[in-house]
């Protein structure tokens, strides 16, 4: 590829010097059409069969899609087949329009009309080649030949239509490929349709304008929307919809400057299933509107349900980096993004969960979809302290003082690279008990009681356990800990001094456990943390404090 432009040449957009979209915000959500069972599906290595087409409809209707693509019932017997089995078996909610695809050809017109009999709302999609790439070498046409075949099939769709008014029916009309058809001829075939059709603001038509090939940067898909909005002769004569394509991977960005540049609908699928590089992932694109406070009117609450049975039906899988859906999306493993999502976690916890959500790195808050906590972090040997004292926080209750975060996210790291993996939660709390939590050895707490000898002493006689002896020590100090620490000293054991102590329940109810946390510094200046655990808080402290001790060494 030394010289491309011998090869490819850039893409030609409309001329727009007063572009008004980059101005625009978008406030409210588009109307939704669902492409997942016929765009979608023919673009399956295995089409999906009857059932599996059946349950992924009605999942499309549990999710709140009002405009399904179910097929295109001119292309073989179990599209028309499929088509006929909705109907009949009264399968389509009431407030929902199936669509259907067709080419502009009479008697592919014909029995797709009567695919649709008994309907109570259907749009009709007709669509017709009109770049000329399409025109000239797929079919061999001139501009006016396409012309006349696109009113001609509109003109038919409205004759076999207005005979079975018990249906509402509606017109689309897709001109193939929108994004790569001259301007001035794409509106002319688009305006002589609506024509056709009878458009008006009372029955407006449906002008889907198809970036099946993404060609160019999303900017220039904005101009050309725009431009085709502004120069329809009746704007509200007609419904502009959206079909963009990911051949560039800027499908869901595209569709999102189309919205700014006025367009009313959006066609895609469910995270993004189409031919070649896929079509407009939906999930994204409704998610980033909640993301700014925008009800979509889709319900994704339960979107690992949802990614269950497309996954099954469809065969496809949804990356573990895919946009909202994917199994890493809320999930961290650096050691800064970790602390930062902790301490938004943590704030949040504060300030109350009705406040606006604010937690760096995460856009939604995951349990939004359907997601729980206990993925958002994940420790491996790129991982941080935070990361470390959040997992032991939300997984098991431990809320290390923030001095201690180091020591022990130093450890699991170390120990995360040893192993060469992830850790699970359960691994990082085994390896923080065995090096942190009631240590006790060489040096273990066997007994303990403590006894006032004025307002601000204590006398504590413990028994101890050293090298496989058991020895009894006396000592006093301003509570139970400082009396144990002087008893250790008596036998030269505290080469420390006692530097923090911090202390909380672990669990609600009558059984709770308590856990302390200790901090000694030792001569040289080395300073380390115990913890310890028992259902007595004063026994938690001392257990801390004999943790501390041993770990110092």
């Amino acid at each position: 590829m030394e010289s491309p432009r011998k090869k490819y040449r850039p893409f030609e957009t409309v001329s727009l010097p007063d572009r008004r979209w980059p101005d625009a915000r978008i406030e409210r959500a588009p109307r939704w059409c669902s492409v997942d069972l016929r765009d979608g599906n023919q673009a399956l290595a295995i089409p999906m069969n009857v059932a599996e087409k059946h349950e992924l409809f009605q999942e499309l209707c549990r999710i709140g899609f009002k405009e399904i693509e179910i097929g295109f019932p001119s292309a073989s017997d179990t599209e028309f087949n499929f088509t006929r089995e909705l109907i009949e078996r009264k399968l389509i909610p009431d407030d929902v329009s199936v669509q259907v695809l067709v080419q502009a050809r009479e008697h592919l017109i014909r029995r797709t009309i009567d695919s649709l009999k008994g309907a109570r709302r259907a749009i009709v999609h007709l669509y017709t080649p009109t770049n000329p790439a399409q025109r000239e070498i797929v079919f061999g046409l001139s501009k006016e030949q396409v012309l006349e075949m696109a009113v001609t099939g509109a003109k038919l769709i409205r004759e076999l239509t207005d005979a079975l008014p018990d249906t509402r029916w509606q017109l689309e009309f897709s001109p193939e490929t929108f994004v790569l058809t001259e301007p001035d001829y794409a509106l002319e075939v688009c305006e002589a349709v609506a024509k056709a059709w009878g458009a008006s603001a009372q029955r407006p038509i449906i002008l889907n304008l198809p970036l099946t090939v993404e060609a160019g940067t999303p900017n220039t898909h904005a101009d050309q929307i725009e431009w085709f909005c502004r120069h329809l002769s009746d704007r509200s004569m007609a419904i502009v919809s959206l079909h963009t394509h990911n051949d560039r991977g800027t499908g869901v960005a595209a569709t999102e400057l189309g919205l700014m540049a006025g367009a009313d609908r959006v066609e895609g699928t469910l995270f993004g299933n189409g031919e070649r590089t896929g079509n407009l992932d939906i999930v994204t694109v409704a998610l980033n509107m909640y993301s700014h406070g925008i009800d979509p009117h889709l319900d994704f609450r339960n979107l690992g349900r949802i990614r269950e049975v497309y996954e099954r039906v469809t065969r496809m899988s949804v990356h573990d980096r895919h946009p909202y859906g994917g199994d890493l999306v809320f999930t961290a493993f650096s050691g800064s993004h970790q602390d930062a999502i902790k301490k938004g976690m943590d704030r949040r916890g504060k300030i109350g969960h009705d406040a606006l959500w604010e937690v760096p790195y995460l856009t939604i808050d995951p349990m939004d979809i359907g997601r729980s906590y206990e993925a958002i972090i994940r420790i491996n040997s790129q991982s941080g302290k935070g990361g470390v004292a959040y997992v032991l926080d939300r997984e098991f209750g431990f809320d290390l003082p923030k001095l201690m975060h180091p020591e022990v996210g130093n450890l699991i790291g170390k120990h995360a690279d040893s192993l060469g993996k992830e850790l699970s939660p359960r691994e990082i709390h085994d390896c923080f008990r065995a090096n942190f939590v009631n240590v006790a050895a060489p040096l273990e707490l066997v007994a303990f009681s403590s006894t006032p000898v004025s307002k601000e002493a204590v006398r504590c006689q413990a028994e101890v356990r050293r090298d496989g002896q058991i020895l009894d020590l006396t000592g006093e100090g301003n509570g139970p800990i400082s009396a144990l620490v002087h008893a250790l000293a008596s036998k030269g054991w505290a080469n420390f001094s006692l530097k923090d102590y911090r202390s909380h329940a672990l669990t609600a109810g009558s059984e709770s456990s308590a856990a302390a946390y200790v901090s000694l510094q030792a001569k040289d200046g080395r300073t380390v943390w115990g913890c310890g655990v028992d259902a007595n808080i004063e026994l938690a402290g001392l257990k801390a404090l004999v943790s501390a001790a041993n770990r110092l060494g």
